[in-house]
């Protein structure tokens, strides 16, 4: 019996086993490794979701880096680790192989042919070369677009279970968003506030299952830099144009070449567009491509011009996305408002995100898998002279922490200004489905 872990970060592992390993005779999961997430070390994948083969749910496991892993291979006499999750580099992914091959085991990575789930709904799906650049602003506007066709989206988000591990969630209401950690709140809020049903789990078997009740066509809007986990029938790929290096990244590589169109994003500020096109063309020479921008705005009352402010980041964005900052900082700047640096007073989780993510500028990243990430951020607030606070994240941070200054929100909208536009994208979409 050929003994298995997959490492992930309780998302794309989850569903691997699922399609791929759970009525897969001659092989045994017997670890789920999970990283960047905190809170589940210790617990189990239950046991009716893991099938007859698995009577006792799976363990999962919580690793630091490839020092854990290589210590967790050799205590389980692991022979193969699988590599579930992304937003990597190269070099990440190079010293997990490492760890995996030195301590005597194989290292595999499951493509999307092996892991694709099927429906016979049209499916658009939006991707990105990293984390960081657009897609989710890209998916609303397509499904504004697909609304105004009169057809009726299902949206479907990567997984997140931080809570209970449950087959499928639906959506529909910010009453349903109770309880959700900040980071699911900043995916699935701006649809809901669109009035689409929004559907994750860790079975997507089921979630496709109950997507097909619900509406005509499926838009998938993928997690971090992630390939879909339902066979697409057309792919749409984000490309930052301020990174074009992040083209060579795991797994958005492998979107990118897959891409039916891509749409470089923020190519206002591109130091080269050229060399970005240049870095997709190596790639993919088929896919049109679009040239946008972002046009941010501010919401609140009265003006930032001169005033200290603390800006408030989408957490993904400014940390294993690798970005030092995002949409609220420009928002900030472009209003006149000197941005305060909050790393001297950031407390708890927040001060050690810091450490962890170097590159992160003079802003703070939205942290609240917990309750106690909450209270730091709260915290953090409270410590700062600052005449109002920046939020630079989809979600209503306010509804859930409590702040004791004035709240701006920064919200951002997508123009394509050279290629196709939205409106001939989902035409094409159409037109082949």
């Amino acid at each position: 019996m050929r003994r298995v872990a997959i490492l992930g970060a309780a998302g794309r592992d989850f569903h691997v086993f699922n399609v791929f390993f759970r009525s897969r005779r001659g092989t045994r999961v017997v670890a789920f490794a999970v990283t960047q997430l905190p809170g589940l070390g210790g617990r189990r994948y239950p046991p009716d979701l893991s099938g007859p083969l698995y009577p006792h749910g799976v363990p999962i496991y919580r690793v630091e880096g490839p020092d854990d892993l290589a210590a967790l291979v050799r205590s389980l006499g692991i022979d193969e680790v699988v590599l579930a999750y992304s937003d990597l580099t190269y070099a990440e992914v190079g010293a997990w192989l490492g760890a995996v091959l030195g301590a005597g085991a194989s290292f595999r990575v499951l493509g999307p042919e092996d892991t694709y789930v099927e429906t016979h709904l049209p499916v658009v799906a939006v991707t990105a070369a990293r984390t960081g650049s657009g897609k989710s602003t890209i998916s609303r506007a397509i499904a504004a677009e697909l609304m105004g066709r009169g057809l009726r989206p299902v949206v479907l988000r990567h997984p997140m279970p931080y809570g209970d591990l449950r087959p499928v969630y639906v959506y529909r209401s910010r009453d349903d968003l109770s309880g959700l950690t900040l980071e699911e709140r900043e995916e699935y809020e701006q649809y809901v506030e669109m009035g689409l049903p929004v559907l994750s789990g860790v079975d997507y078997g089921e979630v496709v299952r109950a997507a097909e009740g619900m509406g005509d066509v499926v838009l998938w809007d993928g997690g971090n830099n992630d390939f879909p986990m339902v066979r697409p029938s057309f792919m749409v790929v984000a490309v930052d144009a301020m990174r074009p290096h992040d083209v060579a990244s795991f797994p958005g590589e492998a979107n990118v070449r897959m891409a039916d169109h891509i749409i470089i994003t923020k190519a206002d500020r591109a130091k080269n567009i050229g060399a970005v096109i240049e870095e997709v063309r190596r790639r993919n020479g088929r896919a049109p491509i679009s040239l946008a921008v972002f046009r941010v705005r501010l919401v609140g009352t009265g003006s930032l011009m001169g005033k200290r402010v603390l800006v408030v980041e989408d957490a993904p964005t400014v940390t294993h996305g690798g970005l030092p900052h995002g949409a609220g900082y420009v928002a900030a700047v472009e209003a006149g408002a000197e941005v305060v640096d909050p790393r001297r007073f950031a407390v708890g989780a927040l001060r050690k995100a810091y450490d962890v993510y170097p590159h992160m500028g003079p802003v703070l990243p939205s942290l609240g898998y917990t309750p106690e990430q909450i209270r730091d951020l709260e915290e953090t607030v409270r410590r700062m002279d600052v005449d109002a606070v920046v939020l630079g994240t989809p979600a209503r941070l306010e509804d859930v922490a409590r702040f004791d200054k004035p709240v701006f929100r920064a919200t951002w909208e997508i123009e394509v200004v050279e290629g196709p536009t939205i409106r001939d994208i989902v035409r094409a979409f159409l037109e082949d489905n």
